[in-house]
């Protein structure tokens, strides 16, 4: 089985490179949804507190625990598809990209995807999932978080680079090429 890792900061095309995934059949584990689950199971809105249950997670289960829970998901989601590659969209440190790498070996691939600030932040906007989306500061200041945890470290040591400035098509057609896809499954690509 190919797992095939995606790393980047808010913005640079993690999301469409798993809607380019799922358009072509690739199953996609999203590392943020074990955050999201365990807020709820905490009772806590996931919106809020996402970022404060990472590092709760991490306390409590080692700096690799969202790694961890994401290993039996991968291997669910390959075997309910009957699939040869997953897609594990949002690595944030080294000590995931260990985990990942330790657990796989080199059928794992670490693929960051980077875009300049300025770009990224337009996309936010226009994507609009929270406030935050919009507001530059936050924008900074989540980027200078998630660096601060080692995601900067770990852009560093991806084994495939993709420059996400060029063109919608252009960047879905880079990542059909990684995951070993043609063409998606569904006929069109995601917007």
């Amino acid at each position: 089985m190919n797992v095939i890792g995606t790393v980047g900061l808010p913005g640079s095309g993690k999301g469409e490179a798993a809607n380019v995934a799922e358009a072509a059949g690739v199953p996609v584990v999203v590392m943020g949804d074990v955050i999201r689950e365990e807020c709820r199971e905490r009772g806590l809105d996931p919106a809020e507190h996402h970022g404060r249950m990472a590092g709760l997670l991490r306390e409590e289960e080692g700096d690799d625990a969202i790694a961890e829970r994401s290993l039996p998901r991968i291997r669910e989601a390959a075997a309910a598809h009957d699939a040869d590659t997953v897609l594990v969209d949002g690595l944030r440190s080294t000590v995931e990209l260990e985990r990942f790498r330790e657990a796989f070996g080199d059928e794992f691939t670490l693929v960051a995807v980077r875009a300049p600030f300025e770009l990224r932040a337009e996309r936010l906007g226009e994507r609009g999932r929270d406030d935050s989306d919009s507001d530059l500061k936050a924008l900074r200041e989540r980027d200078d978080r998630e660096l601060d945890l080692g995601l900067g470290a770990t852009l560093e040591r991806a084994d495939v680079e993709i420059d996400n400035t060029g063109s919608l098509s252009a960047f879905q057609e880079r990542i059909r090429g990684i995951l070993g896809v043609s063409e998606p499954v569904d006929g069109g690509g995601h917007q």
